[in-house]
This record gives structure tokens, C-alpha cells and sequence, in this order.
């Protein structure tokens, strides 16, 4: 049998991107009928399908502000009949489900030794051990085990379960999107950039131990409050990628040139061809992002608009276009400019005077 090409064929590519809105079922059932019927190309297209998976956008989803907030942490939700529910997994004995990313479950969980206390507990999924998962869900781990600081959650321990899937405890964050945290409580604009320079410290901290979020949205974003006062808690470094060190000894492969992250908050280069140009400026753009958001209650780019034209427009949308600057932005408010301001605890005239001093131009 010839050896499998060093790259797969151009209807090789069109075929496994029409697997990725399929249900689980159907996505594993079709990639092996696609694996026999291409038997040089077999152990490619399954690296390269589950890694695809993984990173893939619905254009379905709700956009982020429909989504349900805080996905990796939240509170409590229904199970569905989860098999983890109340077993131990090493010390921690699982409690309820807070949520699930692309390649992991997130756990309420109470540590019971040697000393008791609540935690956050991430497992791999059950189905998803392939070596794409295993070697992002090990960076994931490495990446939080490199940073100590207050607006970064923090991880106490890892280990494996007894089925041999790795998992790691963190902690516990009972918070809400920093934008939802802001609009819910009237902040005005004083009082977001007081949050949002708490965001930048903790990235900033992440960036000398030369680790890049790469998903930095408001459900990765969490504000809690302690002792009276909120305190950001940054999240999910599922994407994480290091500038100057391995994050793990596994191979990590980025396969079809599909983006990693979420679109609506993506720097350019996430949007590219080549990963390896995504440096810790892409989490800079991406705080700019969030930024106008907090500003605006509006994302630089309208999510069905930017997802209505398929992922190749998507992606020139993100590299190409030049989105309005904020005090533009917010007059083009569903509820009217009033209607921002008043969440900001202003009127109309100075929220729009505040805008168009120096937030428009260090927003863009």
C-alpha cells in the first residue's frame, strides 16, 4: 500500500468540512465510510477531522450574547443522566454539571481531602481521548499551572481518572460575563475600565509566562465579588498556545486551515491561514474587542451578518474589514443611543462626547 500523501487532496478537504455539522453519531459514522473508501489518506483524515471538530463554528450557535454565560463555569445546570454524577474522581467527589467546552465536562465538585473544599473539575469528555484532545487538554492544564494571580483561576491539582482520562481541579468561580456583570449593574464607563484594567493585568501576567488566551470572549471573562467588591476571574485557557516554551510534550495539529476561537472576538491573524503568526498581539486586538463591547453593548462586527456568508467570508470579514469606531457604533443601537447611555448611568450627549475623546482611538 503507498504511503499516504504529505497533504490532503483539495475534495478530501470539501468532504471532511461537510462532516462538521453533523451530529457525534453521524460525524463518526461518515468519517469512517470516508476512512474506507480513502484507505491511504485514513489516519489523516481522522487526525485532521477531530481537530477540525473541535475548533469548528456553527454558524447555528447562538451568537455570544444569546449563549448561555459563562460555559465553563456557571452554575449548576441539568445532567441528562451524566454517569460521573456522584462518583470520586481522585479526591473529589462530582456533585453537578457546570458546563462543557469542545473537548471537555466541567464539574461542580467537592474536594474531601486532605482538605474540603469546592472546585471546579474538568475531565476530558467520554469519546474525545484522541491525541488532538490529549494534547490541548494537557496545555490547558500546563498553561494554568505556569500563572499565579487574582484575576486568573487558578488550578490545585491534576491527575487522571480511574479509566485513565486526565482531569484537573480548579477553582471554583461563581461568576458572571464581565458584559452582563456591567450592564445587569449600571456601570458607567468609569467603572467598566476599572474592570477591564483587572482583565489586562491578568493577561498581562499570562503574556510574561509567555502564554496566549486566544479566546478571551465575556464567558471567559467572569466577574465575582469578594469581600463586597467584584474582582474579573479569567477562564478556559482550552486555547491557550506558548510563545517560548512547550506547553506539552504531545503533538498539537492544526489541520485545514480552520480558525481557532470565536469569530466575533478573533484578531486577524486567528482568522488566517497560519497559526504560527498568532502571537500575544492577537490577545491585545482581541482586548480591544472586548473593550468596545463593554463601551458600545455592540460587537465591532454584527454576528449574523458576520456568520450569514459562510466560513471563507467569515474569515476576510475578520482580516479585511474595517469595523466603525464606537461612538459610531453605539448610535446604531437597536434601542437608540438613549438606551446605552442609560446603562451606563448617562445620557446620550455625554456618553457620545466620552466616546469620540481617546476610548475611540485606544479601542482601535
Amino acid at each position: 500500500m503507498p504511503a499516504p500523501d504529505p497533504t490532503l487532496p483539495t475534495d478530501l478537504v470539501s468532504a471532511l468540512l461537510g462532516l462538521l455539522p453533523a451530529d457525534d453519531a453521524a460525524f463518526a459514522r461518515r468519517l469512517a465510510e470516508l476512512c474506507r473508501a480513502h484507505p491511504n489518506h485514513a489516519a489523516q483524515l481522522t487526525r485532521a477531522a477531530h481537530e477540525a471538530r473541535l475548533a469548528w463554528v456553527d454558524p447555528r450557535r447562538p451568537p455570544p450574547d444569546e449563549a448561555h454565560a459563562g460555559a465553563e463555569q456557571c452554575g449548576p445546570r441539568e445532567s441528562g443522566g451524566d454517569p460521573r454524577l456522584g462518583t470520586d474522581i481522585g479526591d473529589f467527589r462530582v456533585q453537578a454539571r457546570l458546563g462543557e467546552g469542545g473537548m471537555g465536562m466541567v464539574y461542580l465538585a467537592e474536594q474531601r481531602g486532605p482538605m474540603r473544599r469546592r472546585v471546579a473539575l474538568k475531565v476530558i469528555k467520554l469519546g474525545m481521548d484522541t491525541q488532538a484532545v490529549l494534547a490541548r487538554f494537557e496545555a490547558e492544564r500546563q498553561a494554568l499551572a505556569m500563572m499565579s494571580h487574582s484575576n486568573i483561576a487558578k488550578v490545585f491539582e491534576a491527575g487522571s481518572t480511574s479509566d485513565g482520562k486526565p482531569y484537573f481541579a480548579m477553582e471554583y468561580v461563581q461568576g458572571i460575563p464581565i458584559n452582563a456583570y456591567c450592564d445587569r449593574n449600571l456601570l458607567s464607563i468609569e467603572d467598566r475600565l476599572c474592570l477591564f484594567r483587572q482583565v489586562c493585568s491578568g493577561v498581562q501576567h499570562a503574556h510574561t509566562k509567555g502564554v496566549v488566551h486566544r479566546d478571551l470572549t465575556p464567558n471567559n471573562v467572569l466577574v465575582t465579588l469578594q469581600d463586597g467588591q467584584p474582582s474579573v476571574k479569567i477562564i478556559d485557557f482550552g486555547l491557550a498556545r506558548a510563545t517560548e516554551c512547550r506547553l506539552t510534550e504531545k503533538t498539537l495539529f492544526t489541520e485545514l486551515g480552520v480558525i481557532m476561537g470565536t469569530p466575533e472576538y478573533m484578531s486577524p491573524e486567528q482568522a488566517g491561514s497560519n497559526a504560527l503568526d498568532v502571537d500575544m498581539r492577537s490577545d491585545v486586538y482581541t482586548l480591544g474587542v472586548l473593550l468596545y463591547e463593554l463601551l458600545t453593548g455592540r460587537l465591532p462586527f454584527d454576528t449574523k451578518e458576520l456568520r450569514a456568508g459562510g466560513y471563507d467570508a467569515m474569515c476576510r470579514t475578520i482580516r479585511e474589514a474595517e469595523p466603525p469606531r464606537p461612538s459610531t457604533k453605539v448610535t446604531t443601537h437597536a434601542g437608540g443611543t438613549a438606551a446605552v447611555a442609560k446603562l451606563r448611568r448617562t445620557d446620550a450627549g455625554t456618553l457620545l462626547a466620552r466616546l469620540r475623546g481617546d476610548l475611540d482611538w485606544i479601542v482601535l
